[in-house]
């Protein structure tokens, strides 16, 4: 008979910049790797990874900035929403908290940031592991890709939403609990993996000051760096999983970063939508282990 061992995770916040940042740890053994969330979720759609996870290595999760429970400052201010501000704190959060160098696992959006911080300060980066990257197909060097009707109306909505009032009735419409199912339906290859406790947790940090106004600011943000912009730049491995049923990224596409020399693997999860890692943990969780150490001395 199999013994499950469940190793404790810590909640903990840490201060960045002046602004509190909740993140999670468990596991005292190991390399580390810190895994990194998407657009509009926090270090809660980990939930079925890190404890996993933790039985091999050191793993933190993290609320990027903006997201989870961390602090929402107003955009513009004090800082920008933008991959260059979540690359320099994934950055910070590794030489501060981790205290070395570290494996990068993200998820959608989550995804970029990683490869940014790699950029940014490749040293403290072992690995990056890719869960359905971002391809940011509103991004305005794509728009001339899309079909006619989106190139146009994408940024017709951005400038309909930089609208403070309009932007924020939008907000509150998108964050109900009937929405949210909606999105994640659509979103989920497995249905049954979008239970009450997962909308929960994505719908909790939308009631906090700010969370409106950091939703807006990226919606409207179509600039920054493209993955086929960063990919050529990494010089740690790269290892990429692909929801083959994923609506929103769509793996034929996804397979065309594969080509780039810092790629190693590639491995495409059939039945499975835009967030493997909830998903899909049993099949991601291994894989996860055994890349960590296939590149741990």
């Amino acid at each position: 008979m199999t013994t499950t061992i469940s190793i404790p995770t810590k909640t903990e916040y840490w201060q960045w910049r002046g602004f509190p940042i909740r993140y999670q740890s468990a596991g005292t053994v190991g390399s580390p790797i810190l895994l990194i969330h998407g657009f509009g979720a926090s270090l809660d759609h980990w939930r079925k990874n890190i404890s996993v996870l933790a039985a091999e290595n050191r793993v933190f999760a993290i609320d990027l900035i903006g997201f989870g429970k961390s602090a929402k400052p107003q955009p513009n201010q004090s800082l920008s929403y933008t991959f260059e501000t979540w690359g320099e704190q994934i950055i910070a959060f590794c030489r501060e908290v981790i205290g070395e160098p570290t494996f990068l696992a993200g998820n959608s959006i989550g995804c970029v940031a990683a490869m940014q911080a790699a950029v940014t300060a490749p040293d403290w980066v072992r690995g990056a592991a890719m869960l359905d990257c971002s391809l940011r197909m509103l991004h305005e060097r794509k728009r001339a890709t899309l079909p006619w009707h989106q190139r146009f109306s994408a940024p017709l909505l951005q400038a309909i939403l930089a609208n403070r009032g309009i932007g924020r009735f939008f907000f509150s419409q998108v964050a109900r609990p009937q929405t949210v199912r909606k999105i994640l339906l659509q979103a989920y290859g497995r249905q049954e993996a979008v239970t009450e406790e997962l909308i929960s947790a994505l719908l909790e940090p939308a009631a906090e000051p700010g969370a409106a106004d950091v939703f807006l600011a990226f919606v409207r943000y179509s600039q920054g760096p493209l993955p086929e912009d960063l990919l050529p730049q990494l010089t740690c491995p790269v290892l990429m999983l692909w929801g083959a049923d994923d609506p929103w990224e769509p793996i034929d596409m996804g397979r065309e970063l594969s080509h780039y020399p810092a790629v190693e693997a590639f491995i495409a999860l059939d039945g499975v939508g835009h967030c493997p890692q909830d998903e899909a943990p049993e099949q991601v969780n291994p894989i996860l282990r055994d890349w960590i150490a296939k590149h741990t001395p």
